[in-house]
């Protein structure tokens, strides 16, 4: 490879802020595979799945495997696996030294966005907060797979939030195909999740659906309280 090319010189000419995904990613990778450079293979794998947020989700094994990547081993699976992950963890640690407050629905989607970004089903959270709107531990994850009433039942919904004293919460749960608009299913959920909040006194502030930004959706969230659906103050 010529050496204006390589992706080492290439950071040392530009910074490494304004190089391309496929240098940064090809520095992980350092070498190449079957006949590609690293540039080459690294261009390959985004081109193949997309974006860093859809390579995200392949797994080691799935990387390994692909036909298209012939050639890419554990070792830089491996690697390309853990410098995605770091990159979420270092964002949940961003999340944390600022002191988490949700007082709106980006504030919602800020605290759960990299949690949700690699995942390929549906999830759901609820953020118990204080009475200053301030996240109280963790978000707690209630369940997993299609969502309706019968997998979400707000026993396990408001028991965190009972034991712990919480003022209010917020639900919230990823749609994989991208598309945030809620289901009829979603709106129903919601509406009992409130009924059931007004009588034990913890109100429900939002729910809010994740899913991810496209050309004609510059959010990658729909908050039912923002959409007017549903009525969360009644």
């Amino acid at each position: 490879m010529p050496a204006r090319m390589r992706p080492r010189e290439a950071v040392d000419r530009q910074g490494i802020e304004n190089v391309s995904d496929a240098v940064l990613l090809a520095i992980l990778l350092r070498t190449g595979a079957q006949g590609l450079n690293a540039v080459d293979l690294a261009d390959r794998m985004l081109r193949k799945y997309g974006s860093l947020t859809a390579l995200s989700r392949a797994s080691i094994g799935e990387l390994m495997a692909d036909q298209d990547l012939k050639g890419l081993g554990r070792v830089k699976a491996q690697i390309v696996r853990a410098a995605l992950d770091l990159a979420r963890r270092m964002a949940d640690e961003t999340r944390d030294e600022r002191g988490s407050f949700v007082r709106t629905p980006e504030d919602v989607a800020g605290v759960m966005r990299e949690s949700v970004r690699g995942l390929d089903h549906e999830r759901f959270w609820v953020l118990n907060l204080d009475t200053r709107n301030r996240l109280k531990g963790h978000p707690r994850e209630i369940s997993r797979g299609i969502l309706d009433s019968s997998l979400v039942h707000p026993r396990e919904v408001f028991k965190p939030a009972i034991e712990i004293g919480c003022a209010a919460v917020v639900v919230l749960h990823n749609h994989p195909s991208g598309d945030p608009t809620p289901s009829a299913e979603d709106i129903k959920l919601t509406r009992q999740l409130i009924q059931t909040g007004k009588v034990i006194g913890i109100k429900v502030l939002d729910h809010v659906i994740l899913g991810r930004r496209t050309g004609g959706q510059p959010r990658d969230f729909v908050s039912l309280r923002e959409s007017g659906g549903v009525d969360f103050d009644g």
